[in-house]
Order: C-alpha cells, then sequence, then structure tokens
C-alpha cells in the first residue's frame, strides 16, 4: 500500500515538471524600433523569437526604396518555456510581456503560423491597432490562407478581410478576391 502511495506521488510530480516546461509563443513588447534587434539578441541566445516583416516602399526627398518594417510595431513573439521568461527580460530592448488576466498572454500557434504565412508569401497587409466593428465573418476557401476565418469590410472600394488577433487587441488586414471567400453563417 505504502509503495502505490509512493508511485502515485512521484507520477504526480513528474507531471507538474513536464506541464512546467511546456513551450508557449509569447508576446514581448520592445522598445520602439527595436523589434528586429531584440529578435536578433534571442536567437543568438538560442532561443525562438518571430517578428512579422512586411515589404514597404519608403519615399525619401533622394530616393525611393523598399524596406522590410515589422507588421506590429514593438513586438517580437517568443517560443519560450515559463524558466526562460527572466532571461528574455533580461535581453537589451525588451520591455515587458503582453499580460491577459494577470500572466504572461499565450498566443495560439495557429496564430504565429498565420503571421508566418502572412509574411512568407508577401501578402500585401496592414495591421490596424484596436478593435474593428463587426462585420460579416467569412472564411477563405482557397490559397495559403485557406481554412482561416475574418470579418469582410470594404476598404477604397477593396474587399479585405481582418483577422483579429483578439490577445494582442490587433488586427491584420489584407487584399483578397471576393470569389476566395464564402459567407460563415452562425
Amino acid at each position: 500500500m505504502q509503495k502505490q502511495q509512493k508511485t502515485t506521488v512521484c507520477s504526480k510530480s513528474s507531471s507538474s515538471i513536464q506541464s512546467s516546461s511546456i513551450q508557449q509563443w509569447l508576446a514581448l513588447y520592445t522598445k520602439s524600433r527595436q523589434e528586429k534587434i531584440v529578435m536578433k539578441r534571442l536567437l543568438e541566445d538560442g532561443i525562438e523569437a518571430f517578428v512579422p516583416l512586411h515589404k514597404v516602399v519608403r519615399q525619401w526627398s533622394d530616393r525611393r526604396k523598399l524596406v522590410e518594417e515589422p507588421l506590429i510595431r514593438s513586438y517580437c513573439f517568443v517560443h519560450v518555456i515559463p524558466t526562460q521568461q527572466h532571461q528574455v527580460l533580461s535581453t537589451p530592448g525588451a520591455v515587458r510581456y503582453v499580460w491577459f488576466s494577470g500572466r504572461p498572454a499565450a498566443i495560439p500557434a495557429k496564430q504565429i503560423d498565420l503571421l508566418k504565412i502572412l509574411t512568407g508569401y508577401n501578402i500585401p497587409v496592414e495591421c490596424i491597432p484596436g478593435n474593428i466593428k463587426p462585420g460579416s465573418l467569412v472564411k477563405i476557401t482557397a490559397g495559403p490562407m485557406a481554412g482561416y476565418t475574418g470579418e469582410l469590410v470594404s476598404v477604397l472600394g477593396k474587399s479585405r478581410v481582418i483577422v483579429r488577433l483578439t490577445e494582442l487587441e490587433t488586427a491584420i488586414s489584407l487584399t483578397i478576391s471576393p470569389a476566395l471567400l464564402e459567407e460563415v453563417r452562425s
């Protein structure tokens, strides 16, 4: 009987160790214009980090240039276990984690994958901070974004899909053909 209790205690402690070592994607708030620098430093330290970048044409007085800018300003996403969280915050340029309900906000891997798809295929996107009034809920039926849902809005006569990232209080806007959308009925 006592031996069984010891076995039970051991299995509980090993399961708690496993649950505390699960990696999560967290949103890290950075100093202004430090996103790529923080990401580079974290990668050098062996911590998986991701900053969604998109290409934008910038105009100077004497020239135009195509530059890569962060899609979401002042954010770097890190894939860490709880014991690495303090190490990430000690990185120069890192400010704090984005908090939700009293702890660092865990970002679903599916949303990080969406950001990687958007930036990997050079789909024209822009970031819209804050909440957007509800519109028609649509599902993308074809292309690299197939299966994702978002809100349909009309901007300058073009059809745009807004994908809400609720944990970040941010939305991603992209131009997409209406032929690739179907309305989702509740």
